[in-house]
């Protein structure tokens, strides 16, 4: 390759990537928190009944609502169904670790590859429960530490173990990039979002859901902060 052409090679190829910069640099975000209405109820301890010298090495309780000294709901998603946009699949964990699901609620775009780790060298069973994509129902004994499931299509799946009566968790399987699930404190952050006007849904798998509009400004944040109660 000629010098010439080696500098127009580079030139076109800074070019890109100059555009993509300020593509990204135009988008906005959209962050803020979820939080409880009210006092909420502690969460209920879970009786173990199986597999007690692995199971029973610490306390279970109900994940099916976590809330933080600060009001802060753990574990719910943020999304923007209606916005436009290609999330490139992923290859994600979702592991089987004292008898319990990490993380409780798995993110991620539709047509990735789910990886389902069983570190607990017990039997394990993934029933998943969708609509849009096939359900599983797999034995996963000690041996067999991975399972990998392709989930192709966009949709919220419950997952539970067969084995183990209290496990519980879930997969959103996104159709665009625009998502983000809440962090202990009940904090989300959704990056990269084009501007535009848009109806942010909040889903949490005890308290149900909800809408909210917001307009994103083209390389402004903007906060949303909502509160969620109990279904009437």
């Amino acid at each position: 390759m000629n010098k010439r052409v080696l500098i127009t090679t580079f030139v076109g190829a800074a070019a890109l990537c100059l555009c993509a910069i300020s593509a990204h640099a135009a988008d906005g975000s959209i962050s803020g928190t979820v939080k409880y209405d009210g006092t909420a109820p502690k969460p209920k301890p879970v009786e173990v009944t199986k597999d007690k010298e692995v199971c029973g090495l610490k306390p279970h309780f109900e994940e099916d609502l976590i809330v933080g000294s600060d009001g802060g709901i753990a574990n719910a998603v943020v999304y923007i169904a209606d916005a436009k946009g290609e999330a490139k699949p992923e290859t994600v964990d979702f592991d089987q670790k004292g008898c319990d699901y990490l993380p409780h609620v798995l993110a991620f775009p539709a047509g990735s590859t789910v990886k389902i780790k069983n570190d607990d060298g017990i039997l394990h069973n993934i029933h998943t429960y969708s609509s849009k994509n096939p359900s599983i129902n797999i034995a996963q004994p000690k041996f067999k530490k991975v399972v990998d499931v392709k989930v192709e299509q966009p949709e919220l799946i419950r997952v539970t173990c067969d084995a183990h009566g209290w496990m519980h968790g879930w997969w959103f399987s996104s159709a665009n990039p625009y998502y983000a699930v809440t962090d202990d404190k009940g904090h989300f952050e959704i990056k990269d979002v084009p501007p535009g006007d848009y109806e942010v849904t909040i889903w949490q798998e005890k308290l149900g859901e909800q809408k909210q509009k917001v307009s994103v400004k083209a390389g402004a944040p903007t906060t949303l902060d909502v509160t969620m109660k109990p279904k009437a």
